[in-house]
């Protein structure tokens, strides 16, 4: 990996970490990143993630075709003229959800005190968790080294003392690098950038600050609070507080999801069992799937029924062991039905939810008499891998399973 380092004091050693608590880590052209783990033959070569078409746009490119222009939200067909030779691959939203879930675990990790900002971003605050792994520059430089190791791909982190000067310390030294901004350095590392750089500062903007002859942030830094609210309104003041690297948000922590659920809205209303419960195994293979994306296992399994009525009626049920396999959440779920009583009712809408989830790794699963250690849950990753690998039309896990004419019989 190259290696942006830290910004030096003015002594030449590394930077003083020690007020910045505050990481902000952003993964390199992300979506782009995950599909070259599945194309190494294209890596140093333009690719752009995206769907192709006039109505196309660019969602992810990686830096040899940003090098010719390409960025995010450009649209396709204009990303094809500045960079005709790029590669185009459709995006597979799968595969960042599982490699983005993977990504934040190792964050908690560190820290409880974890803000993701999209999938591909997030603050951490560290200052917990000096004492167990040492400065903010070494979590930082742990965090990429695991990012690596276990998914391929490289991020930038950005060390400082508020998140606004974290954000801008990470885009600094992208791509593949870590940048520690010293509390007593902030002024110093932020008047020099483009006034652009400030958050809340878009096209126009920039306009009306270059025609007052403001180019630099500390050229902002300098003009009265004023005459910066008689321009701009109320982002004047806002404009003028970041300036001096002042931010005194926190970092606000999200926790994981309590459950994972798909649901489906029928094209008419559906009185048919067997529709229904075909659906039901659709939607227990989405679920399942997004459960193993996610390192997790659910043990309560709960069903969504509403009525032709708009009547809503939601049955659950704990399993004896959590899991992430579809063929016992569609088990479950087809039992639910029934009990419901609305076998000959008209619905218009299911769904399948499962809740009381931990992660896989803290459960240990005990096998019944005569049950083989390897099974549906094996097969079932492994159309979790053809399907990243060939698309969700190569493998279609529900035709494996019969429907059920009466109990199930999986």
């Amino acid at each position: 990996m190259s290696r942006k380092q830290m910004l030096p004091q003015g002594g030449g050693g590394l930077a003083d970490d020690s007020g910045c608590p505050i990481l902000h880590v952003d993964m390199d052209a992300f979506f782009a990143s995950v599909e070259l783990l599945d194309r190494p033959e294209l890596r140093g070569l333009p690719v752009i993630v995206g769907a192709a078409g006039a109505r196309g746009v660019v969602l992810s490119a990686t830096y040899e075709a940003r090098r010719f222009g390409v960025h995010s939200a450009m649209p396709m067909t204009r990303a094809m003229r500045v960079c005709p030779r790029a590669t185009i691959i459709p995006p597979d939203h799968r595969k960042y959800t599982a490699v983005s879930r993977g990504v934040m675990e190792i964050f908690r990790s560190i820290t409880p005190e974890v803000e993701p900002i999209s999938s591909d971003e997030a603050f951490l605050d560290v200052g917990g968790a000096r004492r167990r792994l040492g400065s903010p520059s070494a979590i930082a430089a742990m965090i990429r080294e695991q990012v690596a190791e276990q998914y391929g791909i490289t991020c930038s982190v950005g060390v400082a003392s508020n998140k606004f000067v974290a954000k801008l310390a990470s885009r600094q030294c992208k791509p593949d690098g870590l940048l520690v901004v010293p509390a007593d350095g902030v002024v110093e590392f932020l008047h020099p950038l483009p006034v652009a750089a400030l958050w809340g500062v878009g096209e126009r903007t920039e306009q009306v600050l270059v025609r007052l002859g403001i180019r630099t942030v500390g050229d902002l830094a300098q003009v009265p609070v004023s005459t910066l609210q008689r321009e701009l309104g109320a982002a004047g003041a806002h404009l003028a507080t970041l300036a001096w690297g002042r931010d005194e948000r926190p970092v606000v922590a999200h926790t994981p999801d309590k459950s994972i659920g798909n649901e489906e809205t029928f094209p008419f209303d559906v009185d048919d069992p067997e529709a229904i419960r075909r659906e039901l195994l659709r939607l227990s293979e989405r679920v399942a799937a997004r459960l193993r994306a996610s390192g997790q296992v659910g043990r309560t399994v709960c069903v969504k029924l509403r009525r032709a009525d708009f009547t809503t009626i939601t049955r659950s049920r704990t399993l004896r062991e959590a899991t992430d396999v579809a063929k016992e959440i569609f088990a479950t779920s087809c039992e639910l039905f029934a009990a419901a009583g609305l076998d000959r009712v008209r619905l218009r809408l299911v769904g399948v939810r499962m809740e009381n989830l931990r992660p896989a790794g803290t459960v240990t699963r005990q096998l019944s008499l005569g049950e083989r250690e390897t099974g549906w849950r094996e097969a079932e990753q492994a159309m979790d891998k053809a399907i990243r690998r060939f698309g969700p039309d190569a493998v279609r896990p529900a035709s494996l399973v019969r429907p059920p004419s009466g109990p199930m019989d999986l």
